[in-house]
């Protein structure tokens, strides 16, 4: 007795439908449905040979096309979580002055002087009067969470050694100085920004920058009211460039041969995986570093 599709069993008429069978392709499953002679017999097991095949081709089709979302979609996550990883801590050195340690004179901090809130930080303030001198450069601290929101209304707290690798207020010559130091305020994207000069490299360190992040300005007075103390890490490339052509800093250029990532003392243990600024200029108009500050606020 022959059958009508809407005569077939419901789950046969949705395989029908999501296989796509041909109308040659149904006719021959419908005559086998109905118990057909040998010929009959032979179009049922070549249809159903190409059904199984569609359906094994449309299943791994599916399966494929799952894993690759699936893959997409824990890679994206990946992505997102390390792109705003918590920065590591690290010292603030033996030259904060930011209230914590002494210089030649007794406890020293400029975070409590009138000028200490800046954006170019290359000149002395108050009664000192030195300048910096070096290729210019542009520091860019992008401050979030560790969820990727920007934090807005923060103070940063940055600093770092001059062109010869000395740093003011403590080394000899310019401890008069408080050059390249300064506080800025997050803005609504989580920026700072501070216009200095590219820092020389003294023996035993890798080029670095210091910074501390306070959760406020009015919090910013003293080293001990911190969020996070960290230090932020050069590139090598940009930093040969510097120290083999521009003048001031040869001594950079050979301090810089004898230290890697690998045995600095501050970065050897993830090569600055969070901390690497990203570097983009030339020695003729001066660079801009960049580097996304991600702490759990």
């Amino acid at each position: 007795m022959d059958k009508s599709f809407a005569d077939l069993p419901p789950d046969l008429r949705r395989r029908l439908l999501l296989e796509g069978l041909s109308g040659f392709g149904l006719i021959t499953l419908l005559q086998a449905c109905g118990g057909g002679g040998a010929s009959s017999s032979a179009a049922s097991n070549s249809a159903g040979a190409s059904s199984a095949s569609t359906a094994s081709s449309v299943s791994g089709s599916v399966a494929t096309s799952s894993a690759s979302a699936s893959s997409a979609r824990s890679s994206s996550a990946s992505s997102g979580n390390s792109a705003c990883s918590n920065i590591p801590g690290e010292t603030a050195g033996p030259y904060p002055a930011d209230g914590t340690n002494s210089n030649s004179s007794g406890l020293v901090n400029v975070l409590t002087q009138s000028g200490i809130v800046r954006s170019d930080i290359r000149a002395s303030f108050g009664s000192a009067s030195g300048v910096a001198a070096g290729v210019p450069l542009t520091l860019v601290l992008t401050l979030t969470n560790t969820a990727c929101t920007p934090l807005a209304g923060y103070a940063v707290y940055l600093w770092h050694c001059n062109r010869d690798g000395n740093y003011s207020l403590y080394s000899n010559g310019i401890t008069a100085e408080n050059y390249l130091r300064g506080v800025q305020v997050s803005d609504a994207n989580g920026e700072v920004r501070f216009t200095s000069i590219f820092p020389g490299c003294y023996s035993g360190r890798w080029p670095h920058i210091h910074f501390e992040v306070y959760a406020s300005l009015a919090a910013a007075v003293s080293g001990n009211n911190d969020v996070k103390t960290s230090q932020l890490a050069l590139p090598a490339s940009s930093c040969a460039t510097v120290y083999g052509s521009a003048s001031g800093y040869a001594s950079s250029q050979a301090n810089l041969a004898a230290i890697s990532l690998s045995t600095d003392n501050v970065f050897s243990d993830d090569s600055a995986a969070l901390q690497m600024a990203s570097v983009s200029g030339d020695l003729a108009t001066g660079y801009t570093a960049s580097l996304r500050v991600s702490i759990a606020a």
